[in-house]
């Protein structure tokens, strides 16, 4: 890869004269992909896959990512960020063949993700795209198979690798990965990397890569505090950053409903809600993994068919339970907020908050998993004596107070 100091002189009447501060979805003029002069290959599978508008955060980012410019993106999952980055890096690639064959495990691009079930979501999405092109992607994470992952790495070279951090760092200390020619690094969902103490171990992984001078870096997060920032100056040259505001993106397509529910009667009124309510997909979410555990018993036993999604649960288990809920299988799945990002499955009707987060952002990635892609989607929200402290702070990150009802179940 050519410096990208130098790319950028040369690309600048390409790329847009304007770092993007802020950017309502509003106010961001959709692109077409062919609009991007992108590889024949890469719109043909963009094509297949139904895409023919990129949405707000694409419309914004990919004339300065496949312009090589830095980015800092502010946007939650759902909003089309994993389809920038790939497409970004697909398309680096196909207008920069290698002249030679690399050395297994040296990737030329590094994705890294905080769950297993983002990154192997991240896999399949590069894989779609890249169904006509010649690069190939691998998925790194803990909880599957070491040597099955260690097998496909010795298999043939691969472009791009998607990783956690922990598993990652497993097969860099054993020399199964070297990570000295990355030309496009990936950090998603930045703030969820901090929250789950996974920084210092990303760190490590940041050093083992060429310098930020000699590498295009794309960092993306929900959110942005001090923290975040800090991260993103370290990690990232002169990046242009882009927001797209998460409560329009969210408010605009999800009809938000708040219940008065005492805390001994949620079970009650969550299960005859279900009985008796039209939905499709429900997701569920509660605070904690005991409670998971608690409730998808007790929905079992009064004859709802659910099945749990927590951070305890076995890998192999949590996959099917998202494959079974993703192919309409199975319709209610309780979870925690490990399902809160990252897991894309389409036509969710309803999300119930039986507990509300104590996190008010974490309010609005839970609800984000209906009404994805301008489809409708509802959400309830259960509030009791014991969420009564958690309520103000989602009305003054949503702008506005809520109005509480009564619940008709």
């Amino acid at each position: 890869m050519t410096d990208p100091i130098d790319d950028r002189v040369e690309a600048q009447t390409d790329a847009p004269e304007t770092t993007q501060e802020a950017t309502e979805s509003a106010d961001v003029e959709l692109n077409g992909f062919e609009d991007f002069a992108l590889p024949e290959p890469l719109l043909k599978a963009i094509s297949e896959l139904g895409f023919e508008f990129c949405t707000p955060i694409q419309s914004v980012s990919l004339p300065y990512g496949l312009a090589d410019y830095d980015i800092t993106g502010q946007a939650q999952t759902g909003t089309g960020k994993t389809a920038a980055f790939l497409i970004t890096m697909l398309t680096h690639m196909w207008e920069n063949p290698l002249q030679e064959t690399p050395p297994n495990g040296t990737p030329r691009a590094l994705i890294l993700a905080p769950t297993r079930e983002l990154a192997l979501q991240i896999e399949a999405d590069g894989k779609e795209l890249a169904k006509y092109m010649d690069e190939r992607l691998m998925c790194v994470v803990g909880g599957m198979d070491f040597q099955k992952q260690r097998d496909k790495l010795n298999k043939r070279p691969i472009d791009i690798l998607v990783a956690t951090p922990g598993r990652l760092i497993d097969f860099v200390n054993r020399r199964e990965i070297d990570l000295g020619r990355v030309e496009t690094l990936v950090i998603d969902e930045a703030d969820r990397m901090l929250d789950m103490g996974f920084i210092p171990d990303v760190r490590r992984i940041v050093y083992k890569t060429p310098h930020k001078s000699k590498r295009q870096t794309l960092f993306f997060s929900a959110t942005f505090n001090d923290d975040v920032m800090r991260l993103a100056k370290s990690w990232t040259l002169d990046p242009e950053h882009i927001s797209i505001t998460p409560e329009n993106v969210v408010t605009d397509t999800v009809e938000q409903s708040f219940w008065l529910v005492s805390a001994d009667r949620k079970s009650t009124v969550l299960a005859g809600f279900l009985k008796k309510a039209e939905t499709g997909r429900v997701l569920i979410f509660t605070n904690r993994r005991d409670q998971t555990h608690q409730l998808t018993k007790y929905l079992n036993q009064h004859g709802i068919v659910c099945e749990a999604l927590a951070g305890d649960v076995p890998q192999r288990k949590r996959l099917s339970t998202l494959n079974s809920f993703k192919e309409g299988s199975l319709k209610y799945v309780v979870a925690t907020d490990v399902a809160g990002r990252g897991i894309h499955v389409d036509d969710i009707t309803h999300v119930v908050n039986f507990d509300l987060p104590e996190d008010p952002e974490d309010y609005v990635h839970r609800i984000g998993r209906t009404g994805r892609a301008g489809t409708e989607g509802k959400s309830i929200s259960f509030v009791s004596e014991d969420d009564a402290f958690n309520l103000p702070p989602i009305e003054n990150f949503l702008g506005k107070p809520v109005d509480c009802k009564q619940p008709d179940y």
